[in-house]
Formats: structure tokens, C-alpha cells, sequence
């Protein structure tokens, strides 16, 4: 069973940036993400990208977080820019074969442990 770890959580003030990265135990599956939980909301993508090359982003990162994915080092990792207080949640490092988790987070594999990034002054 993969398993996913987490890094780089923490307090950032509105405006900064902030970096999480994710490793996987082994080799990996096809698509490799971040998700996102605010309190009382439903979890969504925030970011993935494909073995292929290709990057998703949710429309409300879009211009303000990069990922950036390793796959010889099995390592993934979110440039968060511009944070604003909206964008405070736990951050989830997800992985899976499924084309469907892109829209849909009950279809992703593995997921990690979550980091919580608040943005606050």
C-alpha cells in the first residue's frame, strides 16, 4: 500500500506564500494532487497533475498555485502564492488511477494524513 506524507503546514499571513510537498513510499499512480477541506465544506481539488504531464488547477487557484510534480523521485509539491483568508483548510496530498477523482474526491486511492494552512493576520 502507498502511503502519501505530508509537509509544510502552517500559519501564513494574507497576501504571502507557502509551500506544501507530498513523498510517496513507492512508485505511484497515475495522477497525483492536492485536496482541500475548509470546516463545513466539502473536500475539492485543488490541484493535480498526470503522468503525463498534464495539470488541473480549481478555478479559484488558478494563477496563484503551481504544482510541481517528481516522478523519478515519487514527490509532489504546491507553490502557494497571493493566499487569502478563503484559501485557510486542511490540504490533502491524493493519489489514484482514476480519471474521475479530478472532479470527484471519492475516487481518489491514497490520500495522506492532511496539513492544516490557516491564512490570517
Amino acid at each position: 500500500q502507498v502511503q502519501l506524507v505530508e509537509s509544510g503546514g502552517g500559519l501564513v499571513s494574507p497576501g504571502g506564500s507557502h509551500q506544501l510537498s507530498c513523498a510517496a513510499s513507492r512508485r505511484i499512480f497515475a495522477i497525483m494532487g492536492w485536496y482541500r477541506q475548509a470546516p463545513g465544506k466539502q473536500r475539492e481539488l485543488v490541484a493535480a497533475a498526470t503522468s503525463g504531464g498534464r495539470t488541473i488547477y480549481a478555478d479559484s487557484v488558478k494563477g496563484r498555485f503551481t504544482i510541481s510534480r517528481d516522478i523519478g523521485k515519487n514527490t509532489v509539491s504546491l507553490q502557494m502564492n497571493s493566499l487569502e483568508p478563503e484559501d485557510t483548510a486542511v490540504y490533502y496530498c491524493a493519489s489514484g488511477g482514476d480519471y474521475r477523482s479530478l472532479s470527484d474526491y471519492t475516487f481518489v486511492e491514497v490520500w495522506g494524513q492532511g496539513t492544516l494552512v490557516t491564512v490570517s493576520s
